[in-house]
């Protein structure tokens, strides 16, 4: 496994272990402070080796079937997490989390019909618009975690949350429509006559 790949699967180990940080303060009553310092670091270095993986990549000159591939489901397994935690806190909205989780899983059910027939099918733009809104969705989850956690800005803790679900409901519906644009390329790629 070359190191952009690497960096890529190492988004898939912190994504449990921000899981369990985050339910740890809920689970034992202590802890605030220390999980929200954690959650930070991990959430920065998930965010950041996503960054940086694929310009490794290009740099080394290691860009990779397996590359395409794993990148995309480590950031779903990642992102996913999150959305796990702000949705059993009451931070997220159910039905975005359940519209992107079925986006990524037909996402993910297209790639394997593609990568069987010897095409790995990587990132478009619309998905790049899609992963920066859950990324900074996240960024307004985890702050929404914060302020509750360290009893900051009360007054205005119900704003942060209304403008948080509103970043949300843009990530699920720019999810929405980045697959129907794989799922077109996908259509378009099944129609094409053999030659």
């Amino acid at each position: 496994m070359n190191i952009p790949n690497i960096l890529t699967a190492f988004r898939i180990f912190l994504s449990p272990l921000f899981f369990l940080t985050f339910f740890f303060p809920l689970w034992t009553g202590h802890g605030a402070v220390p999980a929200v310092v954690i959650l930070w670091f991990l959430y920065i270095l998930i965010e950041t080796s996503d960054l940086v993986d694929g310009s490794v990549a290009r740099a080394l000159d290691q860009v990779t079937d397996m590359g395409k591939l794993l990148d995309p489901f480590a950031d779903v397994v990642a992102r996913l997490t999150y959305f796990v935690c702000f949705v059993a806190t009451g931070i997220m909205p159910a039905w975005a989390f359940i519209l992107i989780m079925y986006r990524e899983l037909g996402i993910t059910f297209i790639r394997m019909i593609m990568y069987k027939e010897g095409v790995a099918l990587a990132a478009k733009g619309g998905g790049k618009l899609k992963a920066v809104f859950y990324a900074v969705s996240g960024f307004a989850g985890l702050s929404i975690y914060t302020f509750r956690n360290l009893s900051l800005f009360p007054k205005q803790i119900d704003t942060f949350l209304l403008a948080a679900r509103f970043l949300f409901a843009v990530a699920a519906v720019l999810a929405i429509l980045s697959f129907l644009d794989y799922y077109l390329v996908f259509r378009r790629r099944k129609n094409r006559p053999s030659s």
